[in-house]
């Protein structure tokens, strides 16, 4: 019988003891945090969160996510060695943002539509920060400049496809799902066949099925609330405990050693932590450092997430038995990617950055429910059908570089 390990435990132990310390010696700092912890619950990620988790739980019943299942599949196993039904969860996590993906793979994989290691591949690529937090909040809020939206989509998105064709190579050994058995007949046809027998399995009239989807997205709500409130006081507690100093000298370093400036580590340690704040930071730096390296470092943040979002990964797949390691390794490699896309396509992309060459949205502080509502479906929209353009993009030129590949004597 192998002898117990118990260092885990003990360090675990050891963290909470030390925050509790900190929240009891610092406990006008940590009741700040959680009011600045909720109100950014509730004025960003309820209203742009809880709509999606809403008409994703209701298009699963529907059986609309096994409709695009089916005509995507042709396109994305090549592609990303992931059934079809991973393309429609790419758009909706782009359009949605994070943690939408993680929760409808989290569904795939309760429904046995997907595999251990095909939802390690699609929480990977299509946890993402969405289009309404990159434009209205980080671009605009915190940088001050609507045009800078660009060069963080492209990064940001540009960064996520890439990483969808590295892990690509990952679990390679495994066995994939089957492939849904082709009948004669056109392909939509087969997607509405699939659709209804999907909504015939699935058996619930239309007021149950929205009353089980209002209560399942109010709970997983309240839980990333609870997550971003528990971070921003951990992390301001630390601070003002300078338990902080120590990260901050090695993020430091590892900033000199990239050549960015050092000023920016205090926007890095908060970005490690929570996105937003993270965000915030990068953008408030001081005006003289290079708005480029500001930017790249808000690039930077939003791929990596913040150990928020990971903790609400991890809480959505904690029933399933997908690993957190390759969803860390791909959130790492999305935050180097995305901060070097930035830099390399900086000088390029500057002929771009006029007044007019962004859609900038209007935000009423007064009434941020519906602002949000309002700019979340149109521009969530234009993400939502331009992820299916990208896919089919991409899979022509698969299916042209393969052409060319057999014609000059390939097999395969």
């Amino acid at each position: 019988m192998p002898k117990p390990n118990f260092t885990p435990a003990l360090l675990m132990s050891f963290v909470i003891i030390g925050i509790i310390v900190c929240l009891v010696l610092f406990p006008h700092d940590g009741f700040q945090a959680a009011l600045r912890g909720v109100s950014i619950w509730w004025d960003v990620l309820f209203p742009a969160l809880f709509p999606f988790f809403v008409i994703s739980e209701i298009m699963l019943g529907f059986g609309i996510v096994h409709f695009f299942g089916t005509l995507l599949d042709p396109m994305m196993r090549p592609l990303f060695r992931i059934p079809g039904i991973g393309g429609f969860v790419m758009a909706m996590g782009f359009a949605a943002g994070y943690p939408v993906a993680a929760k409808l793979t989290a569904q795939l994989w309760e429904q046995k539509l997907v595999n251990r290691e095909e939802g390690e591949r699609l929480v990977a690529f299509t946890t993402s920060s969405d289009p309404i937090f990159l434009i209205g909040a980080v671009s605009i809020g915190f940088f001050h400049d609507a045009t800078l939206a660009f060069i963080l989509a492209i990064a940001h998105y540009g960064g996520s496809f890439l990483i969808g064709l590295t892990m690509r190579f990952h679990g390679r050994k495994a066995i994939p799902t089957p492939q849904p058995i082709k009948e004669r007949g056109p392909i939509w046809k087969q997607a509405f066949e699939t659709m209804h027998n999907a909504r015939m399995q699935d058996g619930r009239s239309l007021g149950i099925l929205l009353s089980d989807s209002i209560l399942h997205s109010l709970r997983l709500i309240f839980v990333v609330g609870g997550l971003v409130v528990f971070f921003s006081v951990v992390l301001e507690v630390l601070t003002s405990a300078q338990v902080m100093n120590v990260f901050y000298l090695l993020i430091t370093s590892l900033l000199t050693i990239t050549g960015l400036p050092h000023e920016l580590s205090q926007a890095v340690m908060n970005g490690l932590f929570e996105v937003t704040l993270g965000a915030k930071a990068a953008g408030g730096a001081p005006a003289d450092l290079a708005l480029s390296s500001k930017v790249a470092i808000g690039a930077f943040i939003l791929s990596w997430a913040g150990m928020s979002v990971h903790a609400q990964i991890v809480s959505l797949l904690s029933h399933t038995n997908m690993r957190y390691l390759p969803f860390l390794f791909a959130r790492l490699l999305h935050g180097f990617l995305s901060a070097a896309i930035v830099l390399l396509i900086w000088e390029p992309m500057q002929q771009f950055r006029s007044p007019q060459a962004v859609f900038a949205p209007h935000y009423d502080a007064a009434a941020p429910l519906m602002s949000y509502l309002k700019l979340i479906f149109p521009i969530s929209a234009m993400v939502f059908v331009g992820a299916f353009a990208v896919i089919m993009g991409l899979f022509l030129a698969y299916s042209l570089l393969k052409l060319v590949y057999e014609k000059v004597g390939g097999t395969r």
